[in-house]
């Protein structure tokens, strides 16, 4: 899972992406709102973390603009901005959750969790396959009832697929998705990773769409 993170404090960017990344998300960081509305136009996240008071354009309008042009990638705003009136600002603006400096990184999780438990319209995060079964909050991968480790770039690479069962997933979106901008990626990464992938569960689980990318079949 691809997160856009909106910070331009440092330190607490810092601290933010280093939470999460052991949690499986895929963390790329901006400082600053005109990168941030690039990035969130052309690329593909599954959720964005967006401070308020941020240089070259206030976060405010970084939502106004993604809503207008109806980009629907779930919004966590994360701001020192506590009075009501800024909170239903962000709200009315578009944001699907809003959540206030300070803050428990725990409660950032469970906030996460909880997003992107809606944008896939699924009440549980579970995802059950031909006998895999897949946790995305607790990271727990099984097969036939028996427990699989995966390392974290396998986890996610399953996850993607399991997540949209039936949908060819580019190569681009699936790099994308496994790595952040500061990764260096070897050219044959994901081929490796779906060899692997198939080698623990079955050959047929992912199937390559030559020229395009992979899916998992419904």
């Amino acid at each position: 899972m691809r997160i856009l993170l909106v910070e331009d404090d440092t330190a607490l960017g810092e601290g933010i992406r280093t939470a999460l990344k052991p949690e499986g998300y895929t963390v790329d960081w901006l400082q600053d709102g005109a990168s941030a509305l690039h990035a969130l136009t052309h690329e593909s996240f599954e959720l964005a973390i967006l401070d308020l008071g941020l240089p070259r354009m206030d976060g405010l309008q970084v939502l106004k603009h993604l809503r207008a042009a109806a980009n629907p990638v779930p919004v966590l705003v994360l701001t020192a901005r506590d009075a009501t009136s800024d909170r239903i600002a962000g709200l009315d603006a578009g944001a699907d959750d809003y959540l206030i400096k300070p803050f428990d990184v725990a409660e950032l999780k469970a906030r996460l969790r909880a997003l992107l438990r809606r944008s896939f319209n699924r009440p549980q995060p579970v995802f059950s396959y031909r006998g895999i079964s897949l946790d995305p909050v607790s990271q727990a991968v099984s097969y036939l009832d028996k427990p699989v480790n995966l390392p974290r770039k396998e986890f996610l690479l399953l996850h993607e697929l399991l997540a949209q069962p039936g949908r060819v997933m580019t190569r681009d979106k699936l790099q994308q998705a496994l790595y952040g901008w500061d990764e260096e990626v070897e050219s044959n990464a994901l081929e490796v990773h779906v060899h692997h992938l198939r080698k623990k569960f079955f050959p047929e689980l992912i199937r390559t769409v030559r020229g395009v990318g992979y899916l998992v079949d419904k």
